[in-house]
């Protein structure tokens, strides 16, 4: 055997047992959206499953602000040895194209570790306000002006609704940005925007309460947990399908044997009829996969959105 097969069979064998003895101490997952929102209720669900698996405390951080960005370069610039993850949504990829300098290389400074799960999008309407159907909604705002929250620039739920609203309905809207999920769907319920997008858990209790009213889900297919709830396409916009999906990404340099234990972990969890019963009760449905699959996805998701960013000429708030 050569020097360097014999150093390449040891720096495997090394990375091996690195994971195998993962983790010695708690874990980080950096959530870069304010609490509540959906990457917050999947990394608090799937956290706290991992800290029985492992016998490690998983610490869920909020690090919110510029849209993801800020919580995205924490762990872009932590040392890659697992202890230190990204748990974010979709927005991510929509940044890569949308921040003019995000602060972070999402394709070089990142390892795609599972996509968990994704929900569509909802746009609502506060009850007060009153329309009905989205048709109904869009027709006020030809007439009156109207404005629109989103859990920030740059999300899923913003490009949603820039591209439903002013590209396919040619309205003049405002955006008012907000910092998640959470916030935006309060804001909603509050009357302090008339209209809102944002991923379907975020805005839950609300519909159910009525104090929002569900127009229209992004998806292709309606959502199990709102059925009566018709989908953009349904409401008269053929095409439109957009998902907020919500996944684990590790520092660049992360060694490939701890990426693929933890993609192992949270695989088995997602396995639990326990888990996907609470993921499906928050608007969510499980995705899974491998690496590998999870990092193709991003490339083309990278893809799709930075044309619907050219498209409706969304610009950073």
């Amino acid at each position: 055997m050569t020097r360097l097969a014999l150093a390449l069979v040891l720096s495997v064998a090394v990375s091996l047992s690195w994971a195998q003895a993962y983790p010695a101490k708690p874990v980080r997952f950096v959530v870069p959206f304010q609490p509540a929102g959906p990457s917050d209720v999947i990394a608090r669900l799937v956290g706290a499953r991992l800290t029985q698996v492992w016998g490690q405390q998983v610490l869920v951080e909020n690090r919110a602000g510029a849209s993801g960005n800020m919580g995205a370069q924490t762990v872009a610039r932590a040392a890659p040895d697992g202890y230190t993850m990204l748990v974010t949504t979709s927005s991510i990829a929509v940044n890569a194209t949308l921040s003019a300098r995000p602060g972070y290389d999402l394709l070089k400074d990142f390892v795609p570790v599972i996509n968990i799960a994704s929900s569509p999008n909802v746009i609502v309407a506060n009850a007060a306000w009153g329309p009905a159907t989205l048709r109904d909604a869009i027709e006020r705002a030809r007439t009156s002006k109207v404005a629109y929250g989103s859990p920030g620039a740059g999300t899923t739920p913003h490009l949603s609704a820039e591209y439903l609203f002013r590209v396919l309905a040619k309205l003049d809207v405002v955006h008012v940005p907000y910092k998640g999920g959470a916030p935006v769907a309060a804001a909603a319920a509050a009357g302090e925007v008339q209209l809102a997008s944002a991923a379907l858990p975020s805005v839950m209790p609300f519909i159910r309460s009525g104090r929002v009213i569900a127009l229209a889900v992004t998806s292709m297919q309606r959502a199990p947990s709102i059925p009566g709830v018709p989908t953009v396409e349904e409401a008269g916009y053929p095409g439109f399908a957009d998902d907020t999906w919500v996944g684990i990404f590790a520092p660049a340099g992360t060694p490939p044997a701890l990426v693929a234990r933890v993609n192992s972990d949270v695989s088995k969890i997602l396995a639990s009829p326990e888990v996907r019963e609470r993921i499906a009760a928050a608007g969510f449905e499980p995705a899974g996969g491998s690496p590998e699959a999870f990092s193709r996805y991003v490339n083309d998701e990278v893809a799709r959105w930075a044309k619907i960013v050219r498209a409706t000429g969304a610009k950073e708030d």
